[in-house]
């Protein structure tokens, strides 16, 4: 079953990130590289399905989930295993960095 990319506020984060392994997506619609990863994630999504659930969150809505993340930088992507953060990387990534961050936690 194919999960879609879901958008997480900071009322819903918490619920959406607390179980299984979840790619939180930290961009803004400005961000010209947050554009770039956007088709990226998009193929990991329909690749990976039900083994990762992606998220993305608009760091100027959501200043506070941005903030207690840490995000200093856009795009940023935290990877989070049952709501614990268990890798980030900041950037663009080409999709098999992102497949292979993934699966290290899978």
């Amino acid at each position: 079953m194919l999960m879609a990319i879901t958008n997480a506020t900071d009322q819903n984060f918490v619920n959406e990130t607390n179980s299984g392994l979840v790619l939180a997506d930290f961009w803004a619609p400005w961000c010209g590289p947050c554009k770039m990863i956007a088709p990226v994630l998009e193929e990991l999504d329909s690749e990976m399905g039900d083994k990762v659930k992606i998220v993305k969150v608009d760091v100027d809505e959501n200043q506070e989930t941005a903030g207690k993340y840490g995000v200093m930088s856009i795009p940023t992507l935290v990877v989070l295993k049952d709501g614990e953060v268990v890798d980030k990387v900041i950037g663009f990534q080409p999709k098999e960095a992102l497949a292979e961050l993934l699966n290290k936690h899978a």
